[in-house]
């Protein structure tokens, strides 16, 4: 199970910090390079605050929070809390981008975020796998409320 988990995380961990660092090498803070004019952008943004820019210059409670949620998936996931394969994903994939973001925070005080989709603020590969990861365990959860109770 933890392997399972740990094997989605890394993987999340990964891609995120390639590409930050790719695009953090490349781009010059606001500089934004369309990819599909008027759809989907990459654009270097550093966000101090929580999704969308919200409470900015908290990093602080941003980092002992997420530590916090990183502490709890591992505890969860360590004495066997579930065995789903969607529910493990999800854990994974949460895991993966709450640690991609808790290791710009601690390093640089902020997130690098950089897709770009014009109707959305910037976010960055570790928010796209909390939300999915999110969205995959409500949607598990709420088809089968039994699911984790083995």
């Amino acid at each position: 199970m933890i392997f399972k988990v740990l094997s989605v995380s890394s993987f999340v961990v990964i891609v995120d910090r390639l590409t930050k660092y790719i695009l953090f090498r490349n781009l010059s803070l606001g500089e934004s390079v369309r990819v599909i004019p008027g759809l989907f952008h990459i654009t270097l943004v550093l966000n101090s605050g929580a999704a969308f820019g919200l409470f900015k210059g908290r990093s602080v409670f941003f980092v002992v929070s997420t530590a916090l949620v990183i502490v709890f998936i591992c505890f969860y996931v360590i004495r066997g809390g579930c065995r789903d394969i969607l529910i493990l994903t999800a854990l994974g994939l949460i895991l993966g981008g709450a640690a991609g973001n808790l290791i710009d925070r601690a390093l640089f005080g902020y997130v690098i975020d950089f897709l770009d989709f014009r109707i959305w603020p910037v976010f960055n590969i570790a928010d796209a796998s909390i939300t999915i990861g999110a969205f995959i365990l409500a949607i598990r959860l709420m088809v089968d409320k039994r699911c984790c109770t083995t």
